[in-house]
């Protein structure tokens, strides 16, 4: 006999609130912005699938197990499901492009490669998918509330943990899983979920992602065949919270779906590198602007942040195009000589040009603890004297009233990333299909269009 876990424990209060949430309770801007994250992952994916780190992926996962059910996002071929969602979260943070949640790290990257592998094997709908991505956006963010921030300061990567949860949650939504089994599928997660930031700057910080949407893959598959787990994988003495945090707020798991929804939490990147590194980019490529200085003219670059930014983004001399997206001296450098922090940037050739290097070196960061949040202040001091200054804060969204507000930008974004993998016209078709993924019978009309 399967064993049923107490319906009070704490991982079982989330998983009733997953496992109930339907279409029907999503208001129309959750709706929104769902479809919107699903069209900018998508649009990391494809063009992500050309980075070493999502080729070398699907050349392992090929190796193992050739073929499959499910589409390799901008790539030849089809995988198991649970090698698709790998390959594709991983290519969908190769960027380090794609959507971010400040309590939760990067919520989409782990939750849609999951939610798509299983919904393109079990051809379900546009409207699954979209309930079921929800349902994993919202319990990652409810998780991260409970184990609060300490847990990411201790060391652990939260897209790849809270990731893991999230991914299980929305496969399982997709399975059809009632409490008891979702709650095992969360445990299932829950005892796979890690990630260290120690690997940030390199491929390993990608993979986070694609193991966490794989993750989650594995955990709803095991749960909907009988597989066991702990009774409170959140809540246990010995469980998640308990080993990677220093605090675990029950009460966090508790309000109903939507008060509030987190989903309105969500920021889409402009730049592609680490979101911590926006606000200084932002601001300078500002002052380059209103005053149209020459990086030639920059005799010093002073950024301050809160110390915290340090142990994400602090890569001080960065020898690559990855190491080169978690440093504020490098993202400065490159903005200020390109007015621009592009995907096509973050090279090691364009690390290493002298004009940026030389920048680079006039350039320090210092950590100020008046400052929190995803914020940075800027002052550039010029040869001829004059001192520009400037502030930038990230926590504000795209949208005053309606998250459609957003959706232009989002769409250029997409744009430019599919066309040059999936060319103009199957671009569009992607497009509109996610734009319609809410009248769409079967996703598979989708996932045939993302294969290259």
């Amino acid at each position: 006999m399967l064993r049923t876990p107490p319906a009070h424990s704490s991982t079982a209060v989330l998983a009733t609130a997953s496992s109930r949430l339907r279409f029907e309770d999503l208001p129309p801007q959750v709706v929104t912005l769902a479809r919107q994250c699903l069209l900018d992952v998508l649009g990391t994916m494809l063009a992500g699938a050309r980075e070493p780190a999502a080729r070398i992926l699907a050349d392992f996962t090929g190796a193992e197990v050739a073929g499959g059910p499910c589409t390799l996002v901008g790539m030849p071929g089809t995988a198991a499901a649970s090698s698709a969602a790998l390959v594709n979260g991983t290519a969908g943070h190769a960027l380090d492009f794609d959507d971010v949640i400040g309590t939760v790290g990067h919520p989409s990257v782990a939750v849609a490669p999951a939610a798509l592998a299983v919904a393109e094997r079990t051809g379900a709908s546009g409207r699954a998918l979209l309930t079921a991505f929800v349902a994993g956006v919202e319990t990652q963010a409810r998780i991260a509330a409970a184990v609060g921030p300490a847990h990411y300061a201790r060391g652990f990567h939260s897209t790849a943990t809270f990731g893991s949860f999230g991914a299980a949650a929305a496969v399982a939504h997709l399975l059809g899983l009632d409490t008891p089994r979702t709650t095992t599928a969360l445990a299932i997660a829950g005892t796979q979920a890690a990630g260290l930031k120690a690997v940030f700057g390199t491929m390993s910080k990608p993979l986070h992602a694609g193991r966490a949407a794989a993750n989650g893959v594995v955990a709803g598959e095991l749960a909907v065949r009988g597989f066991t787990s702990a009774d409170d994988i959140l809540g246990h003495a010995q469980g998640f919270a308990a080993a990677e945090s220093d605090a675990f707020h029950a009460r966090a798991l508790s309000p109903r779906f939507g008060d509030p929804w987190h989903l309105e939490e969500v920021r889409f990147k402009t730049h592609a590198s680490c979101f911590l590194t926006h606000a200084s980019v932002n601001a300078l490529i500002a002052l380059r602007a209103q005053d149209g200085f020459d990086p030639g003219e920059v005799e010093h670059i002073g950024i301050a942040v809160p110390p915290g930014h340090l142990d994400v983004c602090g890569i001080p001399e960065p020898r690559t195009g990855l190491e080169a997206k978690f440093s504020l001296t490098g993202t400065a450098a490159l903005a200020l000589v390109h007015r621009r922090a592009t995907p096509d940037l973050f090279t090691d050739a364009a690390t290493a040009d002298p004009a940026v290097l030389a920048l680079r070196e006039r350039t320090a960061v210092v950590p100020d603890p008046s400052l929190s949040g995803p914020v940075a202040e800027v002052r550039v001091a010029l040869r001829d004297g004059r001192e520009l200054r400037s502030a930038w804060d990230m926590r504000a969204p795209a949208w005053t009233e309606d998250p459609a507000e957003q959706d232009d930008a989002l769409a250029a974004k997409f744009t430019g990333l599919a066309e040059p993998v999936l060319g103009p016209e199957r671009a569009a078709l992607v497009a509109r299909a996610v734009a319609g993924l809410a009248g769409l019978d079967d996703v598979r009309v989708l996932c045939r269009q993302l294969r290259a």
